[in-house]
């Protein structure tokens, strides 16, 4: 199999050196985009003696996704079966790349993910803000992707088998600081298996480039239009399951409880009247009912993760027309 490796760089003069020479012999292409630093990354990059780096510069700024889709596209075109994604901050450890390609080399994913948070030591050394924020956005990341069973969706250190990257349509994947969360979204869609490797992570002296002023503004409107995309996507347009029946006729009755209990709380209270006990129990009932069925939803989703490989059925349906 054919194992390249892309890294995204912006402004990684002092850490890209270290990575590239660490990366494991087996790795027959290195992919190296540098996203118009405005350091010699670019220079720090060309002296090097490795014949695997290919080394692509962007003329402007495009965000580690663009940085990334630029990668996937030659890696594929040069016949890539496996591309793995490596930041040049030195975070990840380059050793660990067979760790992270093996599922995908067994036929067992399409799509891995290193997993820092299973491991106690790389939590205990990951600053607390980025923990926090971690947590929050791996939570959301799963509500919104559909795949439940990850633990840190929002890891960088990922590889993909082409049969899966073939099937995304890299114009549509976020190019900014979402890259990862998107993959995520879009991967749920073509039915991709993910799945964790656990993976230690070293915190030194490297900066992030993630702008926090800019996710609070953003973050919340990717979500819920990702969420929302999601939803009626798979469970609306693509097929009608359980799924879908326990979400339209649940969010029917919760609604329908919501608005008619305010409505006549509103009412009686304006005319100083109680509430009728068959108004409260109407409401009280219908908004019960509505959760149950949301909830039951949510349970169904949560076990509707992709089990089988793309690259799997793959082979499956070429060996039918053979």
């Amino acid at each position: 199999m054919k194992i390249f490796t892309v890294i995204p760089a912006y402004n990684e003069a002092k850490h890209i050196s270290d990575v590239i020479r660490q990366i494991p012999g087996e790795i027959h292409k290195i992919i190296v985009v540098d996203d118009c630093s405005k350091d010699n990354t670019y220079e720090t990059v060309s002296s090097l003696k490795d014949k695997r780096i290919e080394l692509i510069r962007h003329e402007s700024n495009t965000g580690v996704g663009g940085a990334m889709v630029t990668g996937y596209r030659y890696a594929l075109k040069e016949g890539a079966d496996i591309i793995i994604k490596i930041d040049g901050d030195g975070q990840m450890d380059p050793k660990l790349i067979p760790d992270i390609i093996s599922p995908i080399k067994n036929g067992e994913a399409d799509y891995t993910k290193g997993a820092r948070f299973l491991d106690i030591e790389t939590i205990r050394q990951m600053p607390t803000v980025r923990l926090v924020g971690n947590i929050i956005l791996s939570f959301l990341t799963k509500i919104v992707s559909g795949y439940w069973d990850i633990i840190d969706p929002t890891s960088g250190f990922t590889a993909i088998h082409r049969e899966a990257l073939s099937r995304l349509n890299l114009n549509k994947i976020n190019h900014g600081f979402f890259f990862e969360s998107d993959m995520l979204i879009n991967l749920y869609k073509i039915k991709a298996v993910v799945q964790d490797i656990q993976i230690p992570t070293q915190y030194g002296t490297e900066q992030s480039h993630l702008s926090l002023l800019e996710v609070s503004m953003t973050f919340p409107f990717f979500l819920i239009s990702s969420l929302v995309k999601r939803i009626l996507w798979r469970y609306f347009i693509a097929d009608f399951t359980a799924v879908s029946l326990f979400l339209f006729s649940g969010s029917l009755l919760f609604i329908f409880g919501f608005v008619f209990g305010l409505y006549n709380w509103i009412i009686n209270a304006v005319a100083s009247v109680p509430t009728p006990t068959g108004t409260v129990m109407i409401s009280v009932v219908t908004l019960i009912f509505g959760f149950q069925l949301l909830l039951q939803a949510l349970v169904l989703d949560i076990n509707n993760v992709p089990k089988v490989p793309l690259q799997i059925k793959g082979k499956a349906l070429s060996r039918n027309s053979k």
